[in-house]
């Protein structure tokens, strides 16, 4: 697979591994994303200020008083040919959703019609899949969760909704997302999690979810997302309550 060096301004550049969207690309952005870290722990790559990876890209902020890309390729390029593990952060997180309210899962029934199984059957395989997050972008916290279980894949709806409500959970192609805030959206809507995705309350932890997190859903009622959201409404959640033990 080859990879390109683009510009992206006079303090950043891009590090694109292919044109695809795909498990194994996404694999090589986290592996270089978790290898830069490294560097910079070490003391090394002098200018780096950031890296943000995407589904098949790693975008490197630099200050250009300090560097330049001219300075920086050459090093990075070393850390390709070396083949880095996966040093980035990585947790397993499972996240409480609740599909069997009517005013959560505005498209179950149609979702159903469309891929020719039980409405029931569709949450079931939702709550099968093993999702990773593959980058958070869009708008600040939403992630984008590949692993959706494949009798799921449908095509974005052809009518966007103006107003898509906060937490709401979706999927479309082979993906599921959970939206942060009300926005426009025409991904297709199966639940509602009563964990906000984007909390500024936790301060620098605001982001709920991370580029190379392993995320589930478990199936709540009503009554049980009602009380969850109560309590997130007096104080933030603790991230960690939802992460699972490592084995």
């Amino acid at each position: 697979m080859s990879t390109r060096f683009l510009d992206c301004g006079d303090t950043a550049f891009s590090v694109e591994f292919g044109s695809t969207i795909a498990p194994d690309i996404n694999a090589r952005v986290m592996a270089l994303h978790g290898a830069i870290a490294a560097e910079r722990e070490a003391g090394r790559l002098t200018g780096v200020v950031e890296t943000v990876p995407s589904m098949r890209a790693l975008l490197v902020f630099y200050d250009p008083l300090s560097t330049t890309r001219a300075a920086l390729q050459p090093a990075i390029e070393a850390l390709l040919v070396g083949g880095q593990a996966i040093t980035a952060r990585s947790r397993r997180l499972t996240l409480p959703c609740c599909y069997d309210d009517a005013e959560f899962a505005l498209d179950l029934a149609d979702v159903a019609q469309r891929t020719g199984i039980s409405q029931e059957r569709v949450i079931e395989l939702h709550l099968a899949s093993e999702f990773r997050v593959y980058m958070v972008g869009f708008m600040p916290g939403l992630p984008y969760l590949a692993g959706l279980a494949k009798p799921l894949h449908l095509p974005r709806r052809a009518s966007p909704r103006v107003r898509v409500p906060a937490r709401s959970v979706a999927i479309a192609t082979e993906m599921s997302v959970v939206y942060p805030f009300e926005s426009p959206g025409g991904w297709h809507l199966l639940g509602r999690t009563p964990v906000s995705m984007f909390d500024t309350r936790r301060g620098a932890g605001a982001t709920t979810l991370a580029p190379g997190d392993t995320v589930r859903f478990r199936r709540i009622s009503r009554a049980e997302y009602d009380a969850l959201s109560a309590e997130a409404e007096r104080a933030p959640f603790d991230v960690e309550r939802f992460v699972e033990a490592s084995p």
